[in-house]
């Protein structure tokens, strides 16, 4: 007997019934994860010497998806995904743990409050989440907070806000990879 993710339907848009053809599980439950981790890694790259050069690519990838796909990661997960993050991100250690996590469940709260959103909300909570998350992370890393480091920071707050309908589009295909269905045989 073959055992199914979902529930057989008579027709479907590439045929009927579709024999043996099933969402892969290992794919279903890790493609998320595993784009969260290689967003985390990609910053090593393009180091700078005094500010970072690149947008958090970890953390917007992790909002992409939280804001994307509301119920596909459990609460908690901001604690594992936070501390890879921060054995890569150079911040330090704890500092994305919690900021991931406050995320989590701010957006949680934002979910039940506003269940149904366009996406100019979805890039406005997107957007705010963002400037709240760099500012945080520098206030957390210990930098003394003064005029000439705020600017610092605003174009790569500015670049990480206009980046994110980008991360929304590549997080809606690898949605569909993940979902897609693959050939199993036997």
């Amino acid at each position: 007997m073959i055992d199914r993710l979902d529930p057989p339907v008579q027709r479907r848009a590439y045929g009927s019934g579709g024999i043996n053809r099933v969402t892969s599980p290992w794919r279903a439950n890790s493609v998320h994860y595993i784009s969260i981790m290689i967003g985390s890694l990609l910053p090593l790259y393009a180091l700078a010497d005094v500010m970072p050069a690149l947008p958090p690519l970890g953390f917007l990838i992790f909002l992409g998806w939280r804001v994307m796909r509301p119920g596909l990661m459990p609460l908690w997960v901001g604690v594992p995904l936070g501390a890879f993050d921060d054995l890569f991100s150079g911040q330090p250690f704890g500092s994305a743990i919690l900021l991931w996590s406050l995320t989590m469940i701010v957006l949680e709260l934002i979910e039940t409050r506003f269940p149904w959103r366009g996406f100019w909300q979805d890039w406005f909570t997107a957007g705010l989440a963002i400037v709240l998350y760099i500012i945080a992370a520098m206030v957390v890393s210990g930098a003394t907070i003064q005029q000439h480091v705020i600017f610092a920071i605003f174009p790569q707050i500015a670049l990480s806000v206009l980046i994110y309908p980008l991360i929304a589009r590549v997080i809606a295909w690898l949605d569909r990879f993940r979902l897609s269905r693959s050939r199993r045989i036997g």
